[in-house]
């Protein structure tokens, strides 16, 4: 293959986890208020959580979780894109398929996570500072063509809806092809030329969205939000064979894991709540499945959101999951039970591969169109000139066989002898005068009608061509370098700060595994001493797992009769 190819990377070859990493925000100013204290503590070096318990602050109360990364109240926004989502935007730019989504109890900061707050651009979440990285990247890449497109939907009470449609409030339905998978019949896109219009689409979308206000947050998302951009592309030289690769972005804003009593829902809220519920239950029941060897059936159809999100989870996608927890006390079961099930997710093995030449690819609908355009507008011209060279060839012809009277030369133009018919310079019979009047309004008639069908053409060409994006106009190539230097150095600084704290989780399990093979004994009473120490050790670690085991019983029970509330607030 053509060197200039070369930015396309391999397919994938082996299975690759679900990148789980959890954030915690800080205390606010109402559970201060209310004297309730902070449980959890984040050791981001180690990529460690630990959960103690409100009324037993104890070591061994404590739950430790182990994740691919860990984010205080004191972490920025750009410092968990930077370590943990640009890479997985680059692979998208490369042809894989992304998912981000954000997953946690109501009012831990989900949607801030994703999208930051409208007023403040030096905190943009997610899903804008994406965008700010696609289209940063386009615009410095070369001999390359890429189609962006975005749509909106959002999944409300088991109801999937378009938020870019004139009428949001329209059902959509949920289709599979085995070419394409899982789709959303009738989703309207929109063909984004840059960050200011990507922006405006999700602004848009925004506004059609579901919120309320619940005990647990005034602007509680009611509804789980997918933002997906498209992006094909292209080489555009002709050297090059032309491969179309599509890569898919999904951002997703899940609705937050509740329970009814903290959140004061009644009425319209509740049943709100009651379907946001039975959906992440479903959700958490794919993951369970997933992670479970012995389990054959992946229950991906008991919920709109699992049939969605199925290449996410063990699918074509390479995905990361922020897990969003309150530092509170009084948020102690939920922030315990969004951990576990992050820790399950983290086992979740998906196999993504480079998505090339897929048959609905507008890319090359696009490229095959603008070719066509471009012939047409060739054979005009060639028309055109045709036309006038078989005028001229007439006029000779003529001339031949009408010698020319004198008082008209033969070699006058059109405009020259109508010009001097009107200032009686020529005088010729009025058949003559209205014959040639006719012929010249004939002629300006047909150069009219090809001048407008020319300009027709070109404007469409012109439109087809705007949508597709080029790198490399209007931009310095120093600058462009200089930014390809610093975000490779930030990448950089990103993933070797990432293995340092896979090393130091490998490197404590590696001793908690050795120390036994370490140690040397100088008497039978030392000996003694030491192994009641590992006796003593063992027990206490028997007796939290049989607590943690007790635990999940009571969380099963306690979530089983919130569904069988739930089913029964439904069936009434």
């Amino acid at each position: 293959m053509d060197k200039n190819f070369k930015y396309l990377p391999r397919r994938s070859a082996c299975n690759e986890a679900v990148q789980v990493v959890v954030r915690c925000r800080p205390m606010n100013e109402k559970e201060i208020a209310n004297g309730h204290i902070c449980v959890i503590e984040v050791v981001s070096s180690r990529g460690v959580i630990e959960i103690s318990h409100p009324k037993d602050s104890s070591k061994d109360s404590k739950k430790m979780f182990t994740f691919d990364a860990v984010y205080d109240w004191n972490s920025r926004q750009e410092d968990l894109y930077e370590e943990s989502i640009r890479p997985l935007v680059s692979s998208v730019l490369d042809g894989f398929n992304g998912t981000i989504f954000a997953y946690g109890q109501t009012g831990t900061g989900k949607t801030y996570t994703m999208e930051g707050p409208k007023n403040d651009p030096s905190q943009k979440g997610i899903i804008p500072k994406s965008f700010e990285q696609i289209f940063n990247y386009i615009s410095r890449s070369s001999n390359m063509q890429y189609l962006v497109r975005a749509s909106y939907l959002e999944i409300y009470q088991e109801d999937i809806r378009d938020l870019l449609n004139k009428d949001p409030s329209k059902h959509l339905e949920l289709r599979e092809k085995p070419e394409i998978g899982v789709y959303v019949k009738d989703l309207s896109s929109f063909v984004c030329k840059s960050m200011n219009e990507i922006e405006h689409v999700m602004v848009v979308g925004n506004m059609n969205r579901s919120i309320g206000a619940t005990n647990m947050n005034e602007h509680s998302s009611r509804s789980h939000a997918i933002f997906v951009v498209t992006i094909e592309m292209g080489a555009t030289e002709a050297s090059v064979k032309k491969l179309i690769r599509v890569g898919k972005l999904n951002l997703v804003d899940l609705a937050g894991s509740e329970r009814q009593s903290k959140t004061g829902a009644s009425g319209a809220r509740l049943k709100e709540a009651s379907k946001i519920n039975l959906s992440l239950s479903a959700l958490g029941n794919v993951i369970s499945a997933l992670v479970d060897g012995k389990t054959t059936h992946i229950p991906y159809r008991d919920s709109k959101l699992t049939r969605i999100l199925q290449d996410s989870l063990g699918g074509n996608s390479k995905t990361v999951m922020v897990a969003n927890i309150g530092p509170a006390s009084y948020n102690y079961d939920e922030s315990l039970t969004t951990l576990r099930y992050a820790n399950r997710a983290k086992n979740i093995k998906n196999k993504p591969r480079v998505n090339e030449d897929p048959k609905d690819a507008l890319l090359r609908q696009y490229q095959q169109e603008i070719a066509r355009l471009k012939v047409l507008l060739a054979e005009k011209h060639k028309i055109v000139e045709m036309r006038a060279q078989a005028q001229n060839q007439k006029k000779e012809r003529e001339s031949k066989k009408t010698q020319p009277t004198p008082d008209i030369p033969s070699d006058i133009t059109e405009e020259e002898l109508k010009r001097k018919i009107m200032n009686g310079e020529i005088i010729i019979s009025p058949e003559m005068n209205q014959k040639l009047i006719e012929e010249i309004e004939r002629k300006k008639q047909e150069v009219i009608r090809e001048r407008k069908e020319t300009e027709k053409l070109q404007a469409q060409l012109m439109f087809m061509e705007s949508k597709l994006l080029s790198g490399g106009k209007n931009i310095v190539d120093h600058t462009n370098e200089q930014q390809r230097a610093l975000e490779l150095r930030k990448q950089e600084i990103a993933e070797r700060k990432k293995r340092e704290v896979e090393m130091r989780q490998k490197l404590e399990i590696q001793e908690a595994n050795s120390m036994e093979f370490r140690e040397t004994f100088t008497n039978l009473k030392q000996e003694a001493e030491v192994k009641t120490r590992k006796l003593k050790k063992l027990f206490s670690k028997l007796q939290a797992t049989k607590l943690e085991m007790n635990d999940l019983t009571e969380e099963f029970n306690r979530d089983r009769r919130e569904l069988e509330l739930t089913q029964n607030d439904i069936l009434r």
